[in-house]
């Protein structure tokens, strides 16, 4: 039992109790949960992972992170940087380009129409990166919101808030999101209408409004054991607000947490918006959309033409792995747990 500190103050252990590992699969989510999973739990980890593992692959940290930028530069500069026009009229001369190979001239090949491939795939991006970090944005701040409160309250306040989130938790979340995302004037239950997900805000909508559950699960485990530690006892028998000591004492320490689950939920999102437009029922014409751009390639796969889908693809593979690399090195940059020892 040495070195294991006083029972009830891990926590990790609360972490865990509370549920926090359980992500909801969306889309192709599903894939990829026991990763996840394990992310998640070494963030939650209480123990000191030792300087190896405090210091594991800066370099590659950074590296990852640089790309990102560079994508989103990319991106936010498409309508400069772009060869062409990501939806040029269809004239002769441009259906004269359609299933052309990498060339100097189109560098990721065009497509059946004749559309330089490199021009779509960086205004993709551009949805694609809205999107996620719009929804993680969105997830982090209402999940987060939640999660402390029902943490630091406990009681009723805890029990209200935990089987709300429950029942978002037991949401079929692929389903749900085909009906809404599939519906061209969605509105909750009459009251009020709801922007398409057929654009980018109602995507980022929908996406959020079934993606905060896990990050709640997550501050409010954190939130259990830290309001146990000696610190907030002293912060409060100091004349410390409640509020004032959540917001200079808890939320503080549950920053790893946060940037892991934001960090996943940029990739999350990204993947799933692909999903919803390979599906038919994501971000519509005339905005382009690496999923579409999947989808509209599907059948050259295995043939000459599959550079139209490897190189949307290739660029979705690279974006989600980097943002998950650059939120394992804020995890261990930022978790004052990884700092001390």
């Amino acid at each position: 039992m040495s070195g294991t500190g006083r029972p009830g103050a891990h926590p990790g252990g609360a972490a865990r109790d509370s549920g926090a590992g359980e992500l909801p699969l969306v889309g192709s989510a599903g894939l990829v949960d026991e990763g996840i999973v394990a992310a998640d739990a070494v963030a939650r980890a209480g123990s000191d992972p030792g300087p190896a593992r405090r210091r594991r692959h800066p370099r590659l940290t950074v590296v990852a992170a640089g790309f990102v930028v560079a994508l989103a530069l990319a991106a936010a500069l498409a309508p400069v940087i772009a060869p062409g026009d990501p939806d040029p009229v269809l004239t002769p001369a441009v259906l004269a380009e359609a299933r052309q190979g990498p060339s100097w001239a189109h560098p990721f090949g065009t497509d059946q129409l004749g559309r330089d491939q490199l021009t779509r795939v960086l205004y993709g991006l551009r949805v694609s990166l809205l999107v996620g970090f719009g929804v993680a944005l969105v997830s982090v701040v209402v999940g987060a919101a939640v999660g402390a409160w029902a943490g630091w309250r406990g009681g009723w306040v805890d029990g209200l808030l935990m089987r709300v989130t429950d029942l978002f938790l037991v949401i079929p979340a692929l389903a749900l999101l085909l009906v809404v995302a599939g519906n061209p004037e969605p509105t909750f239950f009459g009251w009020f209408d709801l922007p398409p997900a057929t654009e980018v805000p109602g995507m980022v909508l929908i996406l959020s409004a079934l993606g905060w559950m896990p990050m709640a699960r997550i501050v409010r485990g954190e939130f259990l054991g830290l309001r146990e530690r000696g610190y907030v006892d002293a912060a409060r028998c100091a004349g410390a607000s409640g509020w004032r000591v959540v917001v200079t004492h808890l939320l503080p320490n549950t920053v790893g947490p946060i940037v892991v689950f934001g960090a996943l939920a940029v990739g999350f999102a990204i993947l799933n918006e692909a999903v919803l437009a390979f599906l038919g029922v994501g971000v519509q014409y005339p905005a382009v959309s690496l999923g579409s751009m999947i989808a509209d390639a599907e059948d050259t796969v295995g043939t000459e033409l599959a550079y139209m889908i490897l190189y949307p693809g290739l660029v979705l593979f690279l974006l989600v792995l980097a943002v998950n690399l650059v939120g394992d090195g804020l995890r261990d940059g930022f978790d004052p747990r990884r700092r001390s020892g």
